[in-house]
């Protein structure tokens, strides 16, 4: 046995392959791409026992070895390819315990495949509820290969699963000594011209380089082109024989499932819930009412819950700050530290209570089952935009992140609506959005009650996330007629019944979301805030060395604190950083921006996050730090316009800020995920083009509406 062997996880969807995944690494996973390719890899390992540490990989879900998307073509790539580094030494098929007929299509093409396989029966329970009864050891027999019960929620049955693998890897047992379909019956000269001028010895792998040889990224154009030749010579019809060969399974499938699968007397059983709710969740009519206050009760969690953490965080940031001036010698290197360093880090985690909050219940709707019964009640939707039920998912995960959300559309199978999905992902409110939306809803509305657990904070918060998803569908209906495409799209999809949440995989996913917040984000920030501290300390001239004396000249009665402030705002002011924000201030000065916002949004071009630190380093800079005063709420909240002498950040400031990050792009890793997804700058380029027009133009509007 392999001191490090490769074990495949493969299933359809929606039937805990990936929480079978998270039992068996936990919080060992790595996430990276599987290669010369973009889509998601998920590895991790799992102790065999003290000698032999195997390595798991969550291959994405399929129904077939057919692919239909991008991402299933990943598994039957490295399936059919022996010399892929991801190649399994085992693959371990989950298999739905309560749809067993159609989770076995999967299994058999596998196993004829010549690979060892494991059948792991999950969501025995859900079989139960619909009062069947699968004998695992009949199966097994029939099957020739090992076959184990598991529960992956709870992680049952993985001790079995373990002696499984361990027995394929020491003693493989191959089912494909009877094949439940082959090919060289039908057609013996062409498989074995296949099988003889590729070194290839299993006849069902010998089919799959002809039928799929097209999509198969290792191997070369020569080769396809002979391929093609050989189809030719034998007249040999793809797409009949695909029918053909998925009929002749489904025929022996159904003896094995008879002999297996028994139904039981209905009252040993609990009553199915799941179609109740569904009456409810899928109604025309209820199904969005109760989505909408879903929505809602998420968004004011998000303010209620959070905001004490936050306060204290906040505080705290700001206690030591003032503790290290205190304590530290006066000089750059302090000035570094405090203003610089730790407003910086101040500007990451005090979001951290919130990305936790958020992602806790956004996690808490997935595991119950009921994020799949949004994708249904949108299909119908989303096909008048020119999308369908799939794109819900790249939406949804855009409330994370973009990046990860548009390598999701490689799920939709139709050209057109995966390319409009990517194109309108990024309109929708991201995790990096939220620190600022927060910060500026907490400065101009009132946390006024409505009805009664309801405030016009979470009101406006949920707003702001509607408004991104209308317009991402509004901007895909007006995009759809000029993009291409003679494909018809479709959307078939089993939902999964409701579930009790596993706790477990809730928390991996916050924890997952906080650390990837914390230190991709974090990282940027903090960069951007040392950059800013510099730039904001530093000018051209003898304008800031000068600047105690020129302001004691000009303002002569200043004393004291306001002395010390004025000084600090006259330097920020001729600081290189001010230069650059008086250059771009009468572009912005129309959305109701000052120079030191122009800082905050160029800034934040890198990243949409980086603003709120920005904020906090410049205001920080600007003026000199009391006890009522340290906070980045109180910062921005004391800051003055010089122009009319009232509060800056008006109810129209506000908005107009907060609608020009509902549109703009302003995140550089975005973007070159378009790029590779789309293989050119084209659409980029134009996603760039159209959402910065949207950002300028509806914050210009917002702003000259409410002033």
């Amino acid at each position: 046995m392999k001191k490090n062997p490769i074990i495949a996880i493969v299933g359809n969807p929606n039937i805990g392959k990936s929480s079978l995944f998270n039992q068996l690494t936990g919080l060992r996973q790595k996430v990276g791409n599987f290669p010369s390719v973009t889509v998601e890899k998920k590895s991790g390992p799992w102790m065999l026992n003290d000698a032999t540490e195997a390595v798991v990989v969550d291959l994405p879900g399929l129904y077939s070895l057919y692919p239909k998307a991008l991402d299933e073509r990943v598994v039957i790539d490295i399936l059919a390819n022996p010399s892929h580094e991801d190649y399994p030494d085992v693959v371990v098929v989950v298999a739905d315990a309560s749809n067993l007929k159609r989770n076995l299509l999967l299994f058999t093409q596998v196993a004829d495949l010549g690979l060892p396989v494991v059948l792991a029966l999950n969501m025995l329970d859900v079989a139960r509820d619909k009062n069947l009864q699968v004998n695992a050891v009949k199966l097994a027999m029939k099957l020739g290969v090992p076959v184990v019960r598991i529960n992956a929620r709870v992680g049952e049955g993985l001790d079995q699963l373990k002696q499984a693998v361990v027995q394929q890897l020491e003693s493989p047992k191959i089912s494909v000594e009877k094949y439940y379909f082959n090919p060289a019956e039908q057609f013996p000269e062409l498989i074995d011209e296949v099988k003889r001028t590729n070194a290839i010895s299993n006849n069902y792998l010998a089919l799959h380089h002809v039928q799929q040889h097209d999509i198969f990224s290792f191997v070369p154009q020569e080769k396809r082109v002979a391929y093609d030749k050989m189809i030719e010579k034998h007249g040999f019809k793809e797409s009949g024989f695909q029918a053909a060969e998925t009929m002749h399974r489904y025929a022996v499938i159904d003896g094995l499932v008879k002999d297996s699968v028994k139904t039981v007397a209905e009252f040993l059983v609990k009553p199915l819930w799941t179609r109740r709710l569904d009456k409810v969740l899928l109604h025309p009519f209820w199904g969005y009412a109760v989505f909408l206050a879903v929505l809602l009760v998420i968004f004011q969690a998000v303010f209620t819950f959070a905001s004490y953490p936050m306060d204290l965080i906040d505080a705290g940031m700001a206690s030591l700050n003032d503790w290290l001036k205190a304590k530290l010698p006066e000089g750059a290197l302090t000035d570094l530290l405090t203003d610089g360093l730790v407003a910086g880090i101040g500007g990451v985690v005090i979001f951290i209570p919130q990305i936790a909050f958020l992602f806790f219940l956004v996690s808490l709707l997935e595991e119950s089952g009921y994020m799949a019964r949004v994708m249904v009640i949108m299909d119908k939707l989303m096909r008048k935009f020119g999308l369908n039920g799939r794109s819900v998912v790249p939406l949804i995960s855009g409330v994370a992140c973009a990046v990860p959300a548009i390598m999701a559309a490689r799920s939709i199978g139709n050209r057109k609506e995966r390319l409009l999905t990517i194109l309108v992902t990024p309109l929708m409110s991201c995790s990096a959005r939220l620190p600022i939306y927060t910060v500026l809803i907490a400065l101009v509305v009132p946390s006024t009650a409505v009805l009664g657990f309801f405030t016009l904070q979470g009101l406006t918060l949920m707003g702001l996330y509607l408004l991104g998803l209308i317009s991402a569908l509004v901007s895909a209906w007006a995009i759809k007629g000029r993009v291409e495409s003679a494909e018809t799209g479709y959307f078939v999809m089993e939902m999964p019944t409701y579930q009790i949440p596993r706790w477990y995989h809730v928390g991996i996913a916050v924890w997952d979301s906080v650390k990837s917040f914390v230190t991709q984000a974090g990282k940027i920030i903090v960069a951007i805030s040392i950059i800013l501290w510099v730039l904001a300390t530093y000018g051209p001239g003898d304008a800031i060395s000068k600047a105690e004396e020129t302001i004691q000249k000009e303002q002569p009665t200043l004393t004291g604190a306001e002395m010390e402030n004025a000084v600090a705002a006259y330097k920020l002011e001729h600081s290189y950083a001010g230069h650059f924000g008086k250059f771009i201030e009468p572009a912005i000065a129309p959305l109701g921006y000052d120079w030191k916002i122009g800082i905050a949004l160029l800034a934040s071009f890198a990243a949409r996050e980086v603003f709120v630190g920005t904020m906090s380093t410049i205001y920080s800079i600007g003026s000199e730090a009391d006890e009522d005063n340290g906070t980045i709420k109180a910062r921005m909240r004391a800051e003055i316009n010089p122009k009319t002498g009232e509060a800056m950040y008006t109810p129209a400031l506000a908005f107009s800020l907060l609608v020009f990050y509902v549109f703009a792009m302003m995140c550089m890793s975005t973007i070159a995920t378009v790029k590779r997804e789309t293989h050119g700058w084209k659409w980029p380029l134009i996603q760039l083009a159209y959402m910065t027009v949207l950002a300028y133009g509806l914050a210009f509007l917002t702003y000259q509406v409410l002033q």
